[in-house]
């Protein structure tokens, strides 16, 4: 599977569960794998470093037993190193944490260690307000960036499009391999601005889950 994560060329469609009806959320994975979707997106929210409860351990490790896409998932919470372990060991195949999570780059560092001694890839991402510059140092040592194009913490915001610049930035210091996610306010219109300026990676929540048709959406996305 890990494998499958670096080769893809196309662009990587991973749908949020966030926005996703809980009351049949396995069935709703597989309707979005059916409409061509390639990972799960999963928003991990601690109410914290982000103004929201969501999901925990439980979560995952029910969706892991319950689908074979790949599980991206996005930790929104302080002190990330805590949770690393239970989130591996729950079979999330990507282990995202913010940079603004951490006290230093020695903290962002030692983070990145624990995602991959488990086996797994790592991400990092950023907030609204954060210079791509703040990254760079890291970009060789992680498998994905996570631009928010929105403030993380709710589903359905709108895009803001100065943050779609920094793809670019980061795109011209990173390594061909890089993942450049971006998520937030992620429609049929603002893929398209995202993707030409540099993204392979696009997370939408509601635009897909409450569309008529997710195959109809996640084609738009393309």
């Amino acid at each position: 599977m890990y494998d499958r994560i670096r080769i893809m060329e196309k662009l990587i469609i991973s749908p949020s569960i966030l926005s996703a009806d809980f009351s049949k959320l396995a069935e709703e994975i597989t309707a979005v794998k059916n409409a061509g979707a390639q990972w799960i997106h999963i928003d991990v929210m601690d109410g914290h470093f982000v103004p929201n409860i969501t999901i925990g351990v439980p979560v995952v490790k029910s969706l892991r037993k319950a689908t074979d896409l790949i599980l991206d998932t996005h930790l929104m919470i302080e002190n990330p190193e805590k949770y690393i372990k239970s989130f591996a060991e729950a079979g999330s195949d990507i282990i995202t944490f913010h940079y603004e999570a951490c006290k230093d780059t020695e903290h962002v560092g030692n983070v990145i260690s624990m995602i991959k001694d488990f086996g797994k890839k790592a991400g990092i991402s950023i907030k609204p307000h954060t210079e791509p510059k703040e990254i760079f140092p890291f970009l060789s040592d992680v498998d994905l960036i996570l631009v928010m194009t929105v403030e993380p913490g709710f589903g359905g915001q709108e895009f803001m499009h100065d943050c779609a610049l920094k793809i670019p930035q980061i795109k011209e210091k990173a390594p061909e391999a890089l993942i450049i996610q971006v998520d937030g306010g992620i429609n049929n219109l603002t893929s398209k601005i995202c993707t030409s300026l540099g993204a392979n990676s696009l997370v939408a929540g509601s635009y897909i889950y409450k569309s008529a048709n997710y195959e109809k959406a996640i084609q738009s996305l393309l």
